[in-house]
């Protein structure tokens, strides 16, 4: 049977499941030799073995989960909105080979285990049972905090009822004698005894799913009534990322260290960025650009429109979240005209817009990462977004993915859109009625097993891993003379420039290199050329044409991050 059965999109407790019963069934095959062998002992007199004794205990099979009848309910079109901390699952989309679980996996588990949607076959992750769609494919490592997905699933509306449908002029009250009723004269009773409240009557989904998700995924509301034909993906006309970083942001070099210039030309400290002019640098996003230049290239979709539109771009520092480290308002670490303000501080890049391309933000943040930290202008954004001048994008790393946030999704009110006045896109406001944890609720949201008791939970075992990680550091950077500069004879400074990509750490890269030197790779059209041929086609128009790509509206409606 395992030559007959595709596993590829089966779920981790699919395939579990699975391996157990064939275990099951390895043990019954090999059930009739033992037999046979204690029937040679009770024969012989001899003592049985352990395994004799073993195999006299009937291995029953697990009791199969009874399932529910999906006739028997109801069912209505919801959007729920979920949040998670990306950096344990290999991206939202469900991958059928890949090395970590992914987010909709963990949601199929949820969902299935919950009955709320009725698949033909739980073990394999098959959305198409329940109208489902989903506003973003985050990649793996990256977080949420607004993704918005819909779907159909069981409700505890009641079905509605049946009543017999009297001919005209038959008399309403019928003796024993009344034949039975013809299917041809039934008609559904719209007539409800009670109103059935979406709200109070209703399942409360968000916390059905939370029993049921890992606690580092949350569905945080839910809307009982979306707009019609609305589509998580479709309908959705903004999103807004947030990608954090510290200031400074790796650890700095005292003085004595640093060479009189660093390689590259830099004159910004080492470890600490120029906020000023990655703020610069920031706006130049803003407004509609072809971003060819600054995304990843996926031949496989054979994308040929890179134009998008960013609302906004900037840096924003966030408040009351510094974890002060001393040492580093000493002058020898310090960076020229730092403020008396406790260091690290911690900053984010915001972003939104109507859809992004693959890794384009963390292409954007890989180039204001080297405008902070002096390696680049702010002009270098330019340069890369004028695609006549330079068709070909250079071949400079993107950023790490996980500090990287989809922070909220937007789904305004349609109708403004075929209005004659032009949508101010400053002003979108989101007009989903979302239900939020606790709103039909409150020992939802607060109290023990609440939303936030658990996240309460999450944040304090991540909380005493940085304390205990500040108070070593800040101990280590105590001890020793090297804080008033002794001990400085003999040591050769680093001439190497350190780029910071948004880990934990800067990469060594020698003498650096100007973005625009860098080698430069293969342009979007020769690209899908080279992929195209591979599969047998002429050429890349020819692949589009013949399985009818063309400009699809995906390529306009989908967050790739």
């Amino acid at each position: 049977m395992s030559g007959e059965t595709n596993y590829n999109s089966w779920t981790k407790t699919g395939l579990i499941q699975r391996l157990k019963e064939l275990e099951l069934e390895l043990q019954t095959r090999q059930a009739p030799p033992v037999r046979q062998a204690e029937a040679r002992n009770e024969t012989s007199g001899a003592v049985p073995s352990e395994v004799d004794v073993a195999a006299r205990t009937k291995v029953k099979p697990p009791k199969g989960k009874r399932k529910m009848d999906p006739s028997r309910y109801s069912t209505r079109y919801i959007a729920i909105k979920l949040a998670y901390l990306g950096k344990n699952y290999g991206g939202f989309e469900f991958q059928a080979m890949g090395n970590q679980p992914s987010i909709e996996e963990e949601l199929w588990n949820a969902l299935t285990k919950s009955c709320l949607i009725f698949p033909d076959d739980e073990k394999v992750v098959q959305f198409d049972c329940c109208e489902y769609s989903k506003c973003g494919r985050t990649d793996r490592g990256v977080s949420a905090f607004g993704q918005v997905i819909g779907l159909r699933v069981r409700s505890n509306r009641p079905l509605p009822t049946k009543r017999v449908k009297l001919d005209e002029g038959e008399p309403a009250e019928q003796d024993a004698a009344m034949p039975e009723p013809r299917p041809d004269l039934m008609e559904e009773d719209a007539a409800e005894a009670k109103p059935f409240d979406d709200i109070q009557d209703e399942l409360c989904y968000p916390r059905i799913l939370n029993r049921l998700l890992p606690n580092d995924i949350r569905a945080m509301a839910w809307c009982p009534s979306p707009p019609p034909d609305f589509s998580a993906r479709f309908s959705c006309r903004e999103r807004q990322y947030r990608y954090f970083f510290t200031q400074p942001a790796f650890a700095p070099e005292p003085s004595f260290m640093e060479p009189p210039s660093r390689s590259g030309g830099s004159k910004v400290k080492t470890g600490w960025l120029d906020i000023a002019a990655m703020r610069d640098a920031a706006k130049l996003f803003e407004g509609e650009h072809d971003f060819r230049n600054v995304c990843k290239i996926d031949p496989a979709k054979q994308i040929t429109n890179f134009r998008r539109r960013i609302f906004e771009s900037d840096i924003v520092e966030v408040k009351d979240v510094s974890t002060a480290l001393p040492y580093l308002q000493n002058a020898s670490f310090a960076a020229p005209g730092m403020d008396n303000d406790p260091h690290p501080k911690v900053y984010y890049f915001h972003v939104r817009g109507s859809a992004f391309l693959w890794h384009q933000i963390r292409h954007m943040v890989a180039l204001l990462f080297l405008v902070g930290q002096g390696l680049e202008a702010p002009s270098l954004v330019s340069e890369l977004l004028d695609v006549s001048n330079n068709p070909s994008k250079p071949s400079y790393a993107m950023a790490d993915e996980v500090p990287l946030v989809l922070w909220d999704c937007i789904f305004p009110d349609l109708r403004d859109e075929v209005s004659s006045a032009p949508v101010d896109v400053m002003e979108r406001k989101d007009a989903m009625q979302w239900i939020c944890v606790g709103d039909e609720y409150g020992p939802n949201k607060f109290g023990q097993f609440g939303l936030m008791d658990g996240m309460w939970e999450l944040w304090r075992e991540r909380k005493m891993d940085e304390l205990l990680a500040n108070r070593l550091l800040q101990k280590i950077s105590r001890q020793g003379t090297l804080l008033d500069g002794s001990g400085q004879g003999g040591i050769k400074a680093n001439a190497g420039a350190r780029v910071y990509e948004g880990g934990d750490s800067g990469r060594l890269c020698g003498k650096y290199v100007p973005v625009m030197k860098k080698e430069l790779l293969q342009s979007p059209e020769e690209q899908n050329d080279k992929y195209a041929k591979r599969k047998g086609y002429a050429d890349a128009e020819d692949m589009r044409t013949r399985r009818g790509i063309g400009r699809r509206r995906d390529d306009e409606a989908m967050a790739d991050e």
